[in-house]
């Protein structure tokens, strides 16, 4: 949905259009929770991406249950693959089989993991790509981070190149290709890298990452520790009312400025909203019901 650049889109446009986000977007969960799976699709429409996260204390393989127990839910199971946290080839090529084979897995996650040293033959998120292990084994699209505030421990320029990179290795290897970007409280720069996008890579769906609802202890814990630089200053500059009252109770807000972007640019390739939940799967996914169903009564 989208008007006329210039043009200044109804309220009722905007929150049709957030709702719309939501429906078409996507949640996570933890690798050992498979009972978690029923819980999201008693509350999300079937086929909803459910990603089931790859954190440095389980291996890729605790994630199967977890994929199979979401596929087995009507809900679509998108395993992350942390690149520098897989110890061989053999290992990945194994989970992918079975992910493929037992839970129907078609896409996948990539980000580069956060070990100093990687723990086996890939460095970084590009290199399972470039392997040609993706396509062996079935997969066939592939997701790619994308950092509205940056990363801590990458240039901005290298993150644009590799970027690029890895969509133009997906589309040498036939895969397709869309970029999830981290959750941000910088509505701006947010907006900013939507444009940016637009411009270099046209065309590539793009999934906004949105912190679900959560305490104010939570989101500075998980700020520092995704190096979402700019909005940890806010955090800590709006202090604790503030926050809870733009922020965090309720997303709706920082969606609701997505969603007033897309509406008055033709080009916008933001196709969802990724709701990050933090370890609370099931009170993300009854808030994203609850927004979808109010807004879509509208």
């Amino acid at each position: 949905m989208s008007v006329e650049s210039g043009t200044r889109p109804a309220a009722a446009a905007i929150a049709t259009h957030a709702a719309e986000l939501l429906a078409c977007g996507s949640i996570e969960m933890g690798a050992h929770q498979p009972e978690m799976a029923q819980r999201i699709a008693a509350l999300l429409p079937s086929g909803t991406p459910v990603y089931v996260n790859h954190l440095p204390r389980h291996s890729l393989a605790d994630a199967l249950a977890s994929l199979i127990a979401v596929r087995e839910a009507g809900l679509e199971p998108v395993p992350h693959l942390a690149a520098r946290r897989i110890a061989s080839r053999s290992e990945l090529e194994t989970f992918l089989r079975r992910a493929v084979g037992g839970a129907g897995v078609r896409k996948v996650l990539l980000i580069g993991g956060d070990e100093s040293t990687p723990l086996g033959p890939y460095a970084d998120g590009a290199a399972p790509i470039r392997s040609g292990i993706l396509t062996g084994c079935g997969v066939r699209e592939v997701g790619i981070a994308g950092y509205p505030e940056g990363h801590p421990r990458i240039p901005a320029a290298a993150l644009e190149k590799s970027l690029l990179e890895k969509l133009a290795l997906a589309a040498a290897e036939g895969l397709g290709a869309f970029v999830v970007t981290q959750f941000s409280f910088a509505p701006a720069r947010v907006v900013e890298y939507c444009a940016g996008l637009a411009r270099r890579a046209p065309g590539v769906p793009l999934y906004v990452g949105l912190a679900g609802p959560s305490s104010l202890a939570t989101l500075l814990r998980f700020a520092q520790r995704c190096g979402v630089s700019a909005s940890l200053r806010a955090l800590r500059a709006q202090g604790f009312g503030a926050v809870q009252l733009v922020t965090h109770t309720d997303p709706g807000e920082q969606l609701a400025t997505i969603a007033r972007y897309c509406t008055v640019h033709a080009n916008c390739n933001v196709v969802g909203a990724h709701v990050f939940s933090f370890g609370g799967a099931a009170e993300t996914a009854a808030w994203m019901n609850r927004f979808i169903a109010s807004r879509a009564a509208h």
